[in-house]
């Protein structure tokens, strides 16, 4: 787990989400309480719970970005689910047990790939020599004539080897150069497709799902097809192919499992929507249903996976809601009593929204000029355009539904329409993104609330 003081946290976070400092500090205390955990003595270590968070604010403040960029941080597998999904009636959809596992399958992804960067050089070279197997077969030694002298074969046959050899490393020297990208070759492939075998998984079902495929897999020889492909494409299939055969499967499947019980986050959203706002009967009874299932993996699991048992004892568990019609109280007090850190998130307004379009180091506007670069447009937005747009975001925010910084792509979107399908044919240019541009392509709609109301 790469460390990261609480400074430094949300030192990083401020590079990609404006304000929110509370929230902000409420994770990197729990990233940094993960790292103490760690320098602890074995017998205390585990009795150490994390501190799990609920995040309180309207939908586009950044609840999920910050949860994910942590996640990125810390390199530490990352799901997100929506608790309303577990509210379907007759449970339509997989147990809460899938969260784990698919957590668990990301982590081994995370991991293989981790691996594959590791032994990538070892594999480069092992499909080096295949590709010159391919274009350069090696000369069959001939059988020696009992009647000729065998000097004269051997002497023969260490002239041809000689030259083969030279001819392979002159063949090396052209691949490694580029000069040989160009031309086809025919490579060996296996086949990663089984057999298609679906099973429509609900509660119940779900562990018999585990291993089908796995079972079906080996159940069926593996298939190889001979394809012809360029030599820099045959480079990259035969570098993965070998890369796979480097890898220590046993390893990735165990150090995944470790990563995902010592650091693993699980981003629960719309947790408001199972929250019951009044004892009684009806769908209420459904929301405290789905919070009594979820109780178990927060309070700490054992929960079985097709690599292993996964404990979920100290997975960080962040939730989130607008709890615009409940409130964390309306949890039931089990579940209520395993988020002890409960952090409110701010409303953006106008200002945000000026810092959002410019600060971040994937802003909007960097990301549209990006875009436009590649039709050799130039795209400049002067400081009253960008102040336009955040006003006339924060506008409609104010009259329809707030969807935070959200709004400001729908706007933009509608501000650059024109250019973006004219593009390819303005040749290279320069484009000066002025207030009056701005407000030329949005008073209409703005003034028209029910067009505001569709369009943006």
């Amino acid at each position: 787990m790469r460390s990261f003081t609480p400074k430094e946290t949300v030192s990083e976070l401020d590079k990609y989400i404006i304000g929110q400092h509370e929230a902000k500090r409420a994770v990197a205390i729990a990233l940094r309480n993960r790292w103490r955990r760690q320098q602890i003595r074995p017998e205390l270590r585990d009795e150490i719970a994390p501190k799990n968070i609920i995040m309180i604010g309207p939908t586009g403040v950044g609840k999920t970005e910050i949860s994910r960029r942590l996640a990125k941080l810390a390199q530490a597998p990352f799901i997100k689910v929506e608790a309303s999904k577990f509210t379907e009636v007759g449970y339509v959809g997989r147990d809460v047990e899938s969260i784990i596992r698919d957590l668990t399958e990301l982590s081994v992804k995370m991991l293989k790939d981790e691996e594959k960067v590791k032994v990538m050089k070892k594999a480069r070279e092992a499909a080096e020599e295949r590709l010159l197997d391919s274009l350069l077969p090696p000369a069959t030694a001939s059988p020696l004539k009992p009647h000729v002298p065998g000097e004269l074969d051997t002497e023969r046959l260490l002239k041809e080897r000689e030259l083969q050899k030279t001819t392979r490393e002159k063949l090396r020297a052209l691949l490694r150069e580029g000069k040989l990208d160009e031309r086809t070759v025919e490579v060996e492939q296996t086949e990663q497709k089984g057999p298609v075998v679906e099973i429509f998984s609900a509660a119940g079902v779900e562990e018999m799902d585990i291993n089908m495929k796995e079972m079906f897999s080996n159940l069926f020889p593996k298939k190889t097809r001979r394809r012809k492909v360029r030599v820099r494409e045959a480079i990259e299939i035969l570098a993965q192919e070998e890369a796979q055969k480097l890898i220590d499967m046993d390893r990735v499947y165990k150090q995944a499992i470790d990563r995902v019980e010592q650091s693993g986050i699980v981003f629960i959203d719309e947790i408001d929507k199972i929250a019951s706002r009044q004892a009684g009967q009806g769908p209420d009874v459904s929301r405290e249903g789905v919070q009594r299932d979820l109780l178990p993996i927060v309070e700490g699991s054992t929960i079985n996976t097709k690599y292993g048992m996964v404990k979920t004892d100290h997975i960080l568990f962040i939730a989130s809601g607008a709890f615009h019609a409940a409130k964390p109280s309306d949890l039931i007090p089990e579940f209520q009593g395993r988020f002890p850190i409960r952090v409110e998130l701010s409303s953006l307004g106008e200002e945000d929204f000026v810092r959002i379009l410019t600060e971040p180091e994937n802003a909007l506007i960097k990301q549209y000029r990006a875009l436009l670069e590649t039709e050799a447009i130039e795209l400049v937005f002067t400081d009253d355009a960008i102040r336009e747009i955040a006003s006339i975001a924060t506008t409609v925010n104010d009259r329809m539904e707030n969807i935070g910084a959200r709004r400001l792509h729908t706007v933009i979107e509608r501000v650059l329409d024109e250019i973006s399908f004219d593009a390819p044919q303005m040749g290279a240019e320069k484009v000066v993104i002025d207030s009056e541009y701005v407000t030329k392509r949005l008073k209409d709609i703005v003034d028209d609330a029910d067009l505001s109301r569709y369009i943006l």
